[in-house]
């Protein structure tokens, strides 16, 4: 039996925060895996760091240089306190595996970017350092997404007939003989965005969406894009988002009319992918999992048994995978398949920086 300990990092379109997780994971003799995620924890991030995320596309390249430098900086202070408070010993840790913050994904164009620089990390936590998860994948012809999916077959694989992550976007894995994963549709991004500019962080439990009315004309211009129709390996960026759909919302005044027919769009898209792969149990996490009315109008459209997950599962999943593929590089085991990015092969994706 083998035993690792990573730090999963994990900093999503959400912006919610940096989210840390320390998990052990144990590979038995016979290959099944098990794991414990021991604390986690979600770092807020300052208005100053939110603000220059949330126009670091428009940034130019020494700005987004900085940035890089700026927010591995922050993961490393952030990687510092978590250890400290937990009492956590850094020679325990076999690695720090980080996502990064995604500020450019044109897979179509060759590349994918994710800042928050690993040298940084490394040098300034005393501890090596796996990132740039996507870059590889990409190169290989991939969409370098999703990259969860490999995380759901192996380490919650006899939990449900499908994943529904509901984050910044909404994605979804099938893991049968042939895993079929992708980008379904938008998911908290446009709705926090909204309700960031009245003042709140989030639709708490969707209550405001609740209160609004869907805007049946927008909506079919958002059920009509282009994306839906295409069938397979593919994926959503914040380019399309700030292109393709937020622009269709501007005629909408209201600002819980547009919630409200957000959550109808993204209730409709998703009961659309599981009828169509006739699912019968899905297993949903995602901070949109504790948005009660986008769970019950998802509900009302499928035949399928919703399960929600603890809390801890449901809030650090992606940064549980994150460092489960990182434990899968230092083993030198696929971590990326081809199968759901479209690549020409399954790749380790990762880039090693030690301290």
């Amino acid at each position: 039996m083998s035993s690792y300990t990573i730090l999963g990092l994990m900093s999503g379109t959400s912006m919610d925060g940096l989210d840390i997780s320390h998990v052990n994971f144990k590979i038995k003799d016979n290959g099944k895996i098990e794991f414990t995620v021991n604390q986690c924890k979600t770092y807020p991030y300052s208005k100053y760091t939110l603000n220059k995320l949330r126009r670091s596309k428009n940034l130019n390249t020494e700005e987004i240089l900085v940035l890089d430098k700026e927010l591995g900086l922050i993961f490393a202070q952030k990687v510092n306190e978590f250890l400290s408070k937990n009492k956590i010993e850094k020679n325990s840790i076999d690695a720090i595996a980080s996502h990064g913050h995604t500020i450019h994904h044109q897979p179509q164009n060759g590349f994918t970017q994710q800042i928050g620089c690993g040298d940084t990390i490394a040098f300034k936590t005393g501890i090596k350092v796996i990132n740039d998860f996507r870059q590889k994948d990409v190169i290989a012809g991939g969409q370098g997404a999703p990259l969860v999916p490999i995380g759901d077959k192996l380490l919650f694989g006899d939990t449900a007939e499908a994943y529904l992550n509901i984050g910044g976007f909404t994605n979804i894995c099938i893991p049968r003989k042939k895993t079929i994963a992708f980008d379904i549709c938008p998911g908290n991004l446009p709705l926090n965005e909204i309700v960031n500019k009245i003042g709140l962080e989030y639709d708490k439990d969707g209550e405001l969406a609740r209160s609004g009315e869907i805007n049946s004309e927008i909506l079919e211009r958002l059920n009509s894009l282009d994306y839906y129709s295409r069938e397979k390996h593919k994926s959503l960026g914040t380019e399309w988002l700030e292109d393709k759909f937020t622009p269709l919302l501007h005629s909408i005044k209201k600002e819980e009319d547009k919630l409200r027919t957000i959550v109808e769009h993204i209730a409709i898209q998703v009961s659309k992918i599981v009828v169509q792969h006739k699912i019968k149990s899905l297993f949903i996490t995602g901070g949109g999992a504790f948005n009660s009315f986008l769970i019950g109008q998802i509900d009302k459209n499928i035949e399928a048994k919703i399960i929600l997950p603890p809390a801890t599962i449901i809030d650090f999943k992606e940064a549980l995978v994150f460092a489960f593929l990182g434990m899968r590089f230092l083993r030198n085991e696929i971590n990326c398949l081809s199968i759901v990015t479209g690549a020409s092969k399954d790749t380790i994706g990762g880039v090693l920086h030690l301290p």
